[in-house]
């Protein structure tokens, strides 16, 4: 399996539809917001040509209200990389959500249990009117792994945590196993220098805003999606409901969703560290970047 990794904007995708029709490659999704219907400027879908391209799977699986659990994904990628196989062709896991990526790659057991609305429900307000520390502090004391390695301020994986403790009396720490799988898996990763990289990332927010993303933050709230979905919580529909919602300017937004992206690309380079070594790193920048990246993916397949 190809796995081709990075923060959002470096150009996965275009080196994916590259490497796909050489290499009889199928692309596997693995990003945790194109995974829903109805939205697809603000997540960067890739376009109907890039489709045309090349196969992409696990897009566009559930609707803005609907959830997609971390083993359901799982699930679905295992199932889809032995379909790819089954068909000849070579699996590209494709994407920046490092939850996803690490899932498949490393054989994460998942706890399959179900979500408790109404316990979720019930949390949720705990961290409006507590604070999300609040609930952490809480982590720590029945999971003190888990808070260790979830963030804060990430209120839904801290919640899962303390959902998964309260419904199987077992902290979720001790559910989750490694199970590696027996394949191989060549990985590539994208990087670029910072600066330049949050310049392009601005530029592609730009075009968002001109290629509808207004319209179509507005068409999701006026089919009744509400705006406190954790859908609604993704980069830049958050920022435009605030503006839908005449809270700040639109010029506000549109700075709203730079500086959160920004925060959001330093977040990814936690999770794919450059200093990673299983991880083969190229600069985008670079004027080789395509054929050196090429050549990996013919020497991996040339193992076979």
């Amino acid at each position: 399996m190809l796995v081709i990794v990075g923060p959002t904007g470096v150009g996965k995708t275009a080196l994916a539809v590259e490497l796909g029709p050489q290499f009889r490659g199928e692309v596997v999704s693995a990003d945790s917001r194109q995974i829903y219907r109805h939205m697809d400027i603000g997540t960067a879908k890739p376009t109907p040509q890039e489709r045309a391209r090349v196969p992409h799977h696990l897009l566009d699986l559930v609707d803005p209200d609907q959830e997609l659990t971390l083993a359901h994904y799982q699930r679905l990628a295992m199932e889809t990389m032995k379909e790819i196989w089954a068909r000849g062709k070579l699996p590209m896991l494709v994407g920046g959500t490092g939850l996803y990526v690490r899932a498949v790659l490393e054989g994460w057991t998942v706890p399959q249990v179900p979500p408790n609305e109404p316990l979720r429900a019930q949390l949720f307000r705990r961290a409006e009117q507590e604070g999300a520390e609040s609930l952490h502090r809480e982590l720590a004391q029945v999971d003190p792994a888990a808070a260790e390695r979830i963030d804060a301020r990430n209120v839904r994986r801290v919640i899962r945590a303390l959902e998964v403790y309260h419904e199987t009396g077992r902290p979720i720490s001790e559910l989750q196993d490694k199970r590696p799988p027996s394949y191989r898996t060549l990985q590539i990763g994208l990087t670029m220098p910072r600066p330049q990289l949050y310049r392009r990332i601005d530029a592609r927010i730009e075009r968002m805003i001109e290629q509808g993303l207004v319209q179509e933050v507005r068409d999701l709230l006026a089919r009744g999606y509400s705006p406190d979905l954790p859908s609604m919580s993704a980069l830049g529909y958050a920022e435009i409901v605030r503006y839908l919602q005449n809270e700040i300017s639109l010029e506000q937004a549109v700075a709203l969703i730079k500086r959160h992206t920004r925060r959001f690309i330093r977040h990814q380079y936690n999770w794919f560290r450059l200093s990673d070594p299983s991880i083969c790193w190229l600069d985008v920048t670079m004027p080789c970047f395509r054929q050196d990246a090429e050549e990996l993916v013919r020497a991996f397949v040339r193992q076979d």
